[in-house]
């Protein structure tokens, strides 16, 4: 049996933990942290829970498929429940827009915000489609990318306009500005300038209307702890509060990990750690990054986020998921990502499980997640001081513009999270917690490989390596580098799991 370590157990580290040990590897996975999940931990105070970071699903199969590999059924660990908006847009003129799957229900919410735009709507949503058949049907962002596939996929890119800015593709469609927006956005939740992010990324959109846009009973850190379970049920080793300090390398390769905690052997080592801190700190000086590639890379924004158990509940004002826009689209992401300044105005995110699952909060009360996009640590805001005056504006904006009557007198939870956090807890670089920025030169083949190019025993896998952040580009990033690593270290027949003769594994035996 292969020993195969693994540093983090977010969604990429346990999702790869899980699939490689169904395979019949013997797989330690180590974290730093108290609770399984990276970024989906949990937060929970005087009866309120919050998610600390992701709060929705889509590709929901995506996460089916790990219980299958594990002979498992999702049905006996998760209930998922689909959500119906999937958000609510609130404009910066007071309009809104309830979005959704159902087409029909959009283009009449269209043609009442920008009468005649509703016809673009299908044309918009076939070329997502297209984007989407090439990354998750045709496979390209489950496999590691070579420049071979890039050539391949080329003359259909070229087709497409997939090099073009996801902005620019949506404007192709419609004039509205807000209708702009709301075709343009999603880049966000992977950490990308929908200015500078190419369209391919468009296929998110039609993800989400294809496979719908879920809530896990419990929150995400529920689906994290189900895989961290499945994971140790089929043999894998789980170490909480455990931090890796080096990746050990001799003669080029990869033979352990030495942690807090001790040493770890190992004859494959993956990195689920932020990418920076990964070559920057993790591996020897020889393997680290140069001073020239540092200052070359993209990185990510990052993000001030609120979380508000308050004793009363806004079900008129809030669904779900809400998305509460400034005044400003293009200025605000420009100081966010290239100006690198903390803005007076800002647009949020809400996550209220509440009106979903009201036993995330005590009875009558609400569980408040209030997310504000911001510069990540190369800007040199000073959050020890700017964070306070920066919550109590954002509890003015939701009082005053979305109408969260008595807000601030039915606060009983605060907390808050800030870049300064996302580096010193989760050892996010520069606090960009979605690691390097999704721009063209830092995409599919250009981005971080899924294996280690001067040490073959080492693989990455997480939102820093291809195909890129947010949860389902991070279960895809899982499948591609098992593909990497058992291509590279395959098991003998005798080493193979039971599990391994599943119709899922003879689907990837056959490719």
């Amino acid at each position: 049996m292969k020993k195969v370590v693994i540093i983090g157990a977010g969604f990429g580290g346990l999702s790869l933990g899980l699939r490689l040990q169904a395979r019949g590897y013997e797989v330690t996975v180590l974290d730093k942290q108290s609770q399984p999940g990276g970024h989906a931990v949990r937060l929970q105070e005087r009866g309120y829970t919050f998610d600390m970071g992701p709060s929705l699903i889509t590709a929901p199969e995506l996460i089916e498929e790990l219980f299958r590999l594990a002979g498992k059924r999702m049905e006996d660990y998760l209930t998922l429940v689909p959500l119906d908006p999937y958000y609510r847009i609130y404009f910066w003129d007071g309009s809104f827009l309830d979005y959704t799957g159902d087409a029909e229900r959009m283009k009449a919410q269209i043609a009442a915000l920008s009468p005649g735009e509703e016809k673009a709507y299908d044309a918009f949503m076939e070329r997502s489609r297209q984007f989407y058949k090439a990354v998750i049907i045709d496979g390209l962002g489950e496999r590691p990318f070579t420049w071979r596939e890039l050539w391949k996929f080329l003359p259909q890119a070229l087709r497409l306009g997939a090099f073009r800015s996801s902005y620019s593709l949506a404007a192709r469609y419609f004039r509205d500005e807000r209708l702009r927006f709301t075709f343009s956005f999603h880049p966000l939740f992977i950490g990308g300038d929908p200015f500078l992010a190419p369209a391919v990324y468009q296929m998110i959109p039609y993800l989400e209307k294809t496979g719908g846009v879920w809530y896990a009973y419990g929150g995400m850190h529920a689906v994290a702890e189900a895989l961290a379970k499945v994971f140790q049920e089929i043999g894998g080793t789980l170490f909480l509060e455990t931090e890796a300090e080096e990746i050990r390398v001799r003669n080029g390769r990869a033979y352990a990990v030495r942690s807090s905690k001790g040493e770890f052997p190992a004859d494959i080592v993956v990195s689920n750690a932020d990418y920076y801190h990964t070559f920057t700190r993790l591996l020897p000086e020889p393997y680290r990054l140069s001073p020239f590639k540092k200052q070359m890379l993209w990185y990510s924004m990052s993000a001030f986020i609120l979380y508000l158990g308050v004793r009363r509940t806004y079900p008129e004002r809030l669904p779900h998921h809400t998305i509460a826009l400034g005044p400003r689209y293009k200025g605000l992401v420009k100081d966010i990502f290239r100006r690198k300044v903390l803005a007076e105005d800002f647009s949020l995110y809400l996550h209220v499980p509440t009106r979903t699952e009201a036993g995330m909060a005590p009875p009558g009360s609400e569980s408040l997640y209030v997310l504000s996009p911001v510069p990540n640590l190369q800007a040199k805001i000073d959050w020890a001081k700017a964070a306070d005056t920066y919550a109590e504006k954002i509890i003015r904006s939701l009082e005053e513009r979305i109408g969260l009557k008595g807000l601030r007198d039915s606060i009983e939870v605060r907390a808050q999270f800030t870049p300064e956090d996302f580096m010193r807890e989760r050892n996010c670089g520069f606090g960009a917690a979605w690691g390097p920025e999704p721009v063209l030169w830092q995409t599919a083949v250009l981005r971080p490989s899924n294996r280690h190019k001067r040490i073959p025993n080492l693989f990455l896998v997480g939102a820093g390596t291809h195909p890129g952040a947010g949860v389902p580009g991070v279960l895809l990033s899982a499948k591609a580098t098992e593909r990497a690593l058992v291509e590279a270290y395959p098991l003998s027949s005798r080493s193979q799991s039971k599990l391994y003769e599943g119709a899922a594994f003879l689907e990837l035996r056959e490719r």
